[in-house]
């Protein structure tokens, strides 16, 4: 079972074995927790993108790099639905989680920071984007013995810390 907890921080500073990237399906960097995962971890992250997923990843699935410049050894990225675009398949998200665990799983990750998936510019309402996040992760039985929700502000925050109260 996956012991699952909170912090309210930076995702890029997470001491972990993999910190999970909310990605597009380019896998070439973008905005938000995805270009902030690029800079932080520099050119190496980009290149093993463009290397082992030349054509992208589809929504709701996952695939790893190697980190860079993070404090972390892998990136696993992970493609989120963009309800901003219509895609609004609950499956897409719980995928996410689901995916990203798998991956953790082949890498032998034991640690993982997994941000939000999608509720940031995908616009995923987020009291159900923290529901999907806590409940898949929770119910998981992946060989990960610790995942960490980050939240990068106070609001997040205090409503993750509530949903794994209960």
């Amino acid at each position: 079972m996956v012991h699952l907890s909170v912090v309210h921080g930076d995702i890029t500073t997470m001491r972990v074995d993999a910190v999970v990237n909310a990605a597009n399906n380019a896998m070439r960097g973008g905005g938000g927790v995805d270009g902030a995962i690029h800079r932080a971890g520099g050119p190496a992250v980009l290149a093993d993108c463009i290397e082992k997923f030349p054509h992208g990843l589809a929504t709701g699935d996952a695939g790893a790099t190697v980190a860079g410049n993070l404090p972390a050894t892998w990136v696993i990225h992970t493609v989120g639905p963009n309800c901003r675009a219509g895609e609004r398949d609950r499956s897409l998200l719980v995928s996410c989680y689901r995916r990203s665990l798998e991956v953790a799983d082949e890498l032998g990750a034991k640690t993982l920071a997994f941000p939000l998936v999608s509720a940031g510019i995908y616009g995923w309402p987020k009291d159900d984007a923290i529901a999907v996040a806590v409940e898949t992760i929770a119910s998981s039985t992946a060989g990960v013995d610790e995942a960490t929700l980050v939240a990068f502000d106070a609001d997040t925050h205090r409503r993750l810390v509530a949903a794994v109260a209960r």
